[in-house]
Formats: C-alpha cells, sequence, structure tokens
C-alpha cells in the first residue's frame, strides 16, 4: 500500500507540480480512505468509495470536506488505471454529493447609511474617499476593481449613469439615484482634490498620491471599510467590497427588481449566477400569503 502512495505522490508531485500542502492532503485523504476498510489499491470498489461517502455523512463532515477527499480519490484512482494497478475504474457510479451553495451575507440600507455617516464625519480624507465608494458600490453594484479604478470619465451626471469596463474588457452601463449622483459631484469639487499631488491632474475619480496605478487599491480600500466597520459597531466579518455587491443585489431584489436587469447592472455573464440572490425573496412570499390568504384574518377555529 505504502509504494503504490509513494509512486502515485512522486507522480503528481513530478508532472502536475503541485505544492508541498496538496500532496500532504492527497496522503492524508488516500490514506484515510485505504485504512477506512483496510483496502489494498489494487482491490479498490465502488462499494469502498460509497462506504466511505457514508461514513462522512453519518459524521457530517463539512461538504468542502467531502467533496476534497473524493477529489483526492478519484485523482489516486486515475493514476492506479494508468498503471495497471487496478483493472476497473471504480468511481463512474458513485454519487457525489451536490455542493452546498453559499448565501451571500449582506448589508441592509440603514447599515450602509451608518458606515457611510460615520466616514463622512471623518477628519480624515482617506475614510470620506472609504465612504464616497461604499455608497457608490451600493448604488451601482460595481465590482471593487471597477470602482476603485473607475475613469473619471466615465461618469455621465446629466443621465446618472456609468459606463463601466467590466471583465473581459466588456462594457456596460450602470445607473445611479440622484442622492448618490450628487454625493459623487460633491466628492469631486470638495474631497477628491486632497489625494491630488500639486493640484495635478488624474484621469481617476478615486485617485492616490502613494498607489503605483495612480488610483486607490483595492487592499487600501478594503482596510479602510473593516476599520470603518468596527467605529460604527457592525462586525468586520460582515463588512467587505464583495459584500457591499451582494447588498446591492439583494436591496434590489427585496425592491421586486427583475432579475436580468439586476443581471445586467451586475455583469453577470449567466442568470444562474444573479438567481442566488433571490434567496431574500422567500420570507417575503410567506409574509405575503399570510397576509392576503383570505383566511388570514378569520376568527374561525377548527373545532
Amino acid at each position: 500500500m505504502a509504494s503504490a502512495i509513494e509512486l502515485f505522490l512522486d507522480k503528481i508531485s513530478a508532472q502536475d507540480g503541485v505544492s508541498s500542502a496538496t500532496l500532504n492532503a492527497y496522503e492524508r485523504d488516500v490514506c484515510q480512505f485505504l485504512s477506512f476498510q483496510n483496502t489494498s489499491p489494487e482491490l479498490i470498489t465502488a462499494d469502498n468509495i460509497s462506504a466511505f461517502v457514508k461514513q462522512m455523512a453519518d459524521k457530517h463532515f463539512a461538504q468542502k470536506t467531502v467533496s476534497r477527499k473524493i477529489s483526492a480519490i478519484r485523482c489516486f484512482c486515475k493514476f492506479l488505471l494508468e498503471e495497471k494497478i487496478l483493472k476497473n475504474n471504480p468511481l463512474p457510479d458513485i454519487t457525489l454529493p451536490k455542493k452546498e451553495k453559499t448565501l451571500p451575507k449582506f448589508l441592509s440600507a440603514f447599515e450602509i447609511e451608518e458606515l457611510y455617516q460615520k466616514a463622512l464625519a471623518h477628519q480624515n480624507n482617506a475614510f470620506k474617499r472609504a465612504g464616497m465608494i461604499i455608497k457608490l458600490m451600493f448604488s451601482s453594484g460595481l465590482r471593487v476593481s471597477e470602482a476603485v479604478s473607475l475613469p473619471l470619465s466615465a461618469v455621465n451626471h446629466n443621465k446618472r449613469q456609468i459606463t463601466v469596463k467590466g471583465k473581459g474588457a466588456k462594457e456596460r452601463i450602470v445607473f445611479i439615484d440622484k442622492q448618490t449622483d450628487t454625493l459623487l459631484l460633491d466628492f469631486v469639487k470638495n474631497t477628491r482634490p486632497a489625494f491630488l499631488k500639486n493640484k495635478q491632474t488624474s484621469a481617476f475619480f478615486f485617485p492616490s498620491q502613494t498607489a503605483s496605478s495612480g488610483h486607490l487599491t483595492r487592499d487600501t480600500f478594503y482596510k479602510d471599510i473593516k476599520l470603518l466597520a468596527i467605529e460604527t459597531g457592525i462586525s468586520p466579518h460582515l463588512v467587505s467590497p464583495h459584500v457591499l455587491r451582494h447588498s446591492f443585489a439583494t436591496n434590489l431584489i427585496n425592491h421586486d427588481a427583475d432579475l436580468r436587469s439586476v443581471q445586467k447592472m451586475l455583469g453577470h455573464e449567466t442568470i444562474t449566477t444573479t438567481e442566488i440572490y433571490t434567496h431574500i425573496t422567500h420570507q417575503k412570499i410567506i409574509d405575503s400569503v399570510f397576509q392576503k390568504h383570505p383566511l388570514a384574518n378569520s376568527s374561525a377555529h377548527e373545532k
């Protein structure tokens, strides 16, 4: 058993160039599987793997852990077949557990406003800049990379719209509300000049005097909003650039926005990616049923 595992590890190390951490994980997972029923590599069957998967399910292993172990076993079996150590592939008939969909975290409009007001009250202009981006992302659903590198020319204040170049240089148009547009204009006039060297010009909406890119970096924005969260009394674990984007989408869906429109605003390739945000409508549907059902206000009781 040991020799087959050693050959397997040597092979994926040499040919696939995996890291030492991955090698250690593969070794642990494969050894755990083989030890489970004291199975020899050449005698692995679908029943062995099914029993191992069942045991992990019975012990309530995390979905990611189960998927990782099965992936290691699959890779090991592929190696055994190539080396003719194993005659038949035991994996085709194995039903793998479905991946769990993690529901996105999001902030309420009230929490977004709290973060913004805390930033606005700051003496440090860097936090005011972070607050403006928080407002912008909640209003438009921009990705953090799109927000921090936003060109000044991309914002059309007359139409209250922003032309965005997203993933794959694909262009899309997003819209902002009147309040956010007013705040952006105020930012350009009163806060943005603090980030320009000797009143020089910059093509970026959120310039930086220190970043080599010429605009605020994602890392700096990430650190700033974490500090704002702490000062506001919101758990920093709940605040991140991606959470701001989730909050935008969730807020729209919660106000009955069309899913296709949200997809276009977010720049998602497929509607499937956007559908995860519909989780927040479930409680609304339940509440609506109880409020509008003809028996909702009935005083009749079963006898």
